[in-house]
Parts: structure tokens; C-alpha cells; sequence
């Protein structure tokens, strides 16, 4: 069995795409192991080569004579230039602002669009917070969520309030219109039929 805390899988594998994202599974993986403080610290490499290497992997090892370097050198190689990261960060910001609630989406699909964008946008770096996707789904919300945004805004700190947990609000609100548009449908319904067979009833008096 694994120690407590740290992970029952082998690191990730870095397949030379997607450098960001096996950036932030590497760096969790060796805090897991008490690692990382290794790599910030710069000690010297003794991780051998993997199988069958290529000259650029031996040429990239031979130039660096700490862990910190290696793990530098790959962020310069993979993670692109600065210029290149603000440009997608301002595209993805942009992408977050324009998105819009559609009528055939339900809080729960509309945030999770909403997040995918954030995710990639701090996977690149940057600081996005809660608060921030807090007031965007707030601002984009029907006027069927007018009161309960009300209810919101006068009970909770929007400063503090978790993404999560104005989603379950909003949820919850969600449910309780859905089930009194049923319910509304339901007794409409009923009417009708009733006011058929009273029809029928007359034509045979």
C-alpha cells in the first residue's frame, strides 16, 4: 500500500504536446512526494535518460547541471513565448466575456461552458477568480432568476460566494420553476379535457 498522501500512479508522461497541462500533473505529483522542493532548490540531475533517447534529449541533459534547470528548460521549449500565452489569454478572455446564456440552456450547462474557458485561461498562468465568474453568470441569468438573484444579493457576499454554491442556489430554482411550469401545463390540461366532456354531455341532451 502507498504512504498516505502520496499518489498510487506513475508520473505523467510528457508527450511533447500539451506542456501545460502535464506541467500542473508533474509539479502535484512531485509535491505528493515531497519532491518539488528538489526542483525549486536546483540540485544536481540524477534522473537517468529514457529508453532510447533522441541527440535533442541528450543535448537538452548534458546542457543542464540541476533539476531546476531541466524543468526550466522544458517550460522555455514547451510552454511558448510570453507574447504567445497573452495572445490566447486575451482570446479566451474574450470568449468568456461573449458567452451568453441561451434559452435552451440550463445553469448547470452555461456554467460548465463557462469554466472549461476559465480552466484553460489559469492553465496558462493567469489569475482568474470566482469572483469574477460569479458576477458573469449573475448578469447573464434570465428574468426568471430576477428574484432569486435578489434573495442572493441581499443574503450572500458576492466577494466570498463559491462558484459551486451559487450553482446549487440556482439549481434550486431552476427545479422549482421547472416543476410549477409542469404543474401549470398539467392543470391546463386537465381544463381542457373537462371542458370537452362537458361539450360532449350537452350535444346528448
Amino acid at each position: 500500500m502507498a504512504p498516505e498522501n502520496q499518489p498510487t500512479t506513475g508520473p505523467s508522461i510528457f508527450s511533447r504536446e500539451n506542456y501545460h497541462i502535464w506541467a500542473i500533473k508533474m509539479k502535484a505529483y512531485l509535491k505528493a512526494l515531497n519532491l518539488w522542493d528538489v526542483v525549486e532548490r536546483g540540485e544536481p540531475v540524477v534522473q537517468p535518460l529514457r529508453d532510447n533517447p533522441t541527440l535533442s534529449d541528450i543535448k537538452k541533459i548534458m546542457a543542464c547541471e540541476t533539476t531546476k534547470e531541466t524543468w526550466d528548460k522544458l517550460k522555455e521549449e514547451f510552454k511558448g513565448s510570453n507574447r504567445v500565452n497573452s495572445v490566447k489569454v486575451l482570446a479566451l478572455k474574450r470568449e468568456f466575456e461573449l458567452l451568453k446564456l441561451k434559452d435552451s440552456d440550463s445553469v448547470k450547462e452555461y456554467s460548465s461552458k463557462l469554466m472549461d474557458i476559465v480552466n484553460q485561461i489559469r492553465i496558462l498562468g493567469e489569475n482568474f477568480s470566482d469572483q469574477k465568474v460569479v458576477e458573469k453568470i449573475m448578469v447573464n441569468l434570465s428574468d426568471k432568476f430576477e428574484s432569486k438573484i435578489s434573495a442572493i444579493e441581499e443574503s450572500c457576499d458576492l466577494t466570498t460566494l463559491s462558484i459551486a454554491e451559487l450553482i446549487s442556489k440556482l439549481q434550486i430554482q431552476e427545479q422549482r420553476l421547472t416543476m410549477r411550469s409542469e404543474g401549470t401545463v398539467e392543470d391546463a390540461f386537465q381544463v381542457r379535457h373537462k371542458f370537452k366532456q362537458q361539450r360532449k354531455a350537452k350535444k346528448f341532451l
